[in-house]
């Protein structure tokens, strides 16, 4: 694996060459791309606006990100950034990392897809929701110079990503559908499951067993 792109290096360490040895046994070629385009992205970012960071921290929960998708990780009852949040902490527990830094790792993941929420945590949670808000919407596309950009999908490349990733998104929490309510995940299955329905949470507090 090539270990610098963009001016970004790819951490090497023991703990990150195992978790990234992890997801490559667990996930597919779509989540190893996608996981590590955010890392690169997050950490442009977090150059560009001189933020402190750490590297490590911030590659690993950007490893463990989209875990839960995947056949090994996904819980039957609980949502898919949880399962892969609850399989970081196991990972990095595992290996005596410290309780602060499992916590911060936890949350980078559990809150991912948490807008409006995970870019006031600390800075490897908001520039990892950066990077994934960059890498699967758009978000804030110009901020990266075009062929910076081009690095970065010349060594991860996308190959229809925009279509596979709402399919891969749908394969790991279609048994489950009601953990996406109240969350974007809830338009996926809208979009592809057949004879989902949109709960309402309108309609949940006027039909509450509340007698008013």
């Amino acid at each position: 694996m090539t270990t610098s792109i963009a001016d970004i290096k790819i951490p090497d360490s023991k703990l990150a060459v195992e978790a990234a040895e992890l997801l490559r046994e667990h996930g597919d070629d779509l989540l190893w791309n996608h996981s590590n385009r955010v890392f690169l992205f997050a950490s442009l970012q977090g150059n560009l606006q001189q933020t402190k960071y750490d590297p490590e921290l911030l590659y690993i929960s950007s490893l463990f990100h989209d875990l839960g998708l995947t056949p090994a990780f996904r819980s039957p009852d609980k949502r898919f950034e949880v399962d892969g949040a609850n399989a970081a902490r196991d990972f990095l527990r595992s290996r005596g990392v410290p309780e602060e830094s499992v916590r911060l790792v936890w949350d980078a993941v559990a809150l991912h897809t948490s807008i409006g929420i995970v870019e006031y945590k600390e800075a490897e949670a908001a520039l990892m929701n950066f990077g994934v808000g960059y890498d699967v919407v758009g978000k804030n596309f110009e901020l990266i110079p075009d062929d910076v950009r081009r690095q970065i999908v010349e060594a991860f490349p996308r190959n229809q990503f925009k279509q596979n990733i709402l399919n891969a998104f749908l394969e790991g929490f279609k048994h489950k559908p009601e953990t996406t309510y109240g969350t974007i995940n809830a338009d996926i299955c809208e979009l592809l499951l057949p004879g989902y329905q949109r709960p309402n949470f309108c309609h949940h507090v006027l039909h509450s067993k509340w007698e008013e």
